[in-house]
């Protein structure tokens, strides 16, 4: 059972930039953290959790969603058990319950349903 804790949230104003980190508890997972691939999902009230980012198990190639293309960076410290999620030039509309998941091995995982393991989230408010 992968342990994973998410931290960073916070109230910014529009153009802002936060930087969301999600720790993953050693000892909780059966391989080494560079085994698995690590995503960030979002959730808005009364809408779906929808992908942002992933950054796969070993070479960690980067995906991203439309929406946060060019303004969002997913990268990962393996010697910390470590994803982090940079964000900048934020808008209000990326408001939401950010989430941190895993799945070992994977490429492509895009979908809620490709990762098996979930943080608890933290809310990401930008306001005006």
């Amino acid at each position: 059972q992968v342990q994973l804790v998410e931290s960073g949230g916070g109230l910014v104003r529009t153009g802002g930039s936060l930087r969301l980190s999600c720790a993953a508890s050693e000892g909780t997972f059966n391989d080494t953290f560079s085994s698995y691939t690590m995503g960030w999902f979002r959730q808005a009230p009364g809408l779906e959790r929808d992908f942002v980012a992933t950054t796969t198990w070993g070479p960690g190639h980067t995906y991203y969603s439309e929406s946060v293309k060019g303004r969002f960076t997913i990268s990962r410290d393996n010697a910390r058990n470590t994803v982090y999620l940079q964000m900048n030039s934020l808008k209000s509309e990326d408001t939401a319950v950010y989430y941190c998941a895993a799945r070992h091995y994977g490429f492509g995982a895009t979908r809620v349903v490709d990762y098996t393991y979930w943080g608890q989230g933290t809310q990401v408010t930008v306001s005006s």
